[in-house]
């Protein structure tokens, strides 16, 4: 596969009632490229998000779920997400500021 350029590695946020929480401890969710790494990750997000400063990130491999059509069964596709956790001097990202 040809590189991974810092714009393809973030795909969109993830807007759910936990992830929301985390973000009072300043902590971003993320759906990510299933092959970009954590430094990938980091660099993707200073660059994305002016001021930003990334302390740590995790992320998780989350297999596709089962579904049935029928009697054919297969599998929805697999995502990776990622927790970004920012320092504290950073600034906040502004994605997120409306919601």
């Amino acid at each position: 596969m040809a590189a991974i350029q810092y714009y393809d590695v973030i795909l969109k946020p993830v807007v759910t009632e936990k992830s929301m929480n985390l973000m009072g401890e300043k902590k971003y969710t993320f759906l990510v490229h299933p092959e970009a790494n954590k430094i990938m990750i980091k660099e993707a997000v200073e660059k994305m998000f002016a001021g930003t400063k990334v302390a740590s990130v995790h992320t998780m491999n989350n297999d596709g779920k089962k579904k049935r059509r029928g009697m054919i069964y297969g599998r929805t596709a697999q995502t990776k997400k990622a927790i970004v956790t920012l320092t504290d001097d950073s600034a906040e990202i502004e994605i997120f500021s409306g919601l």
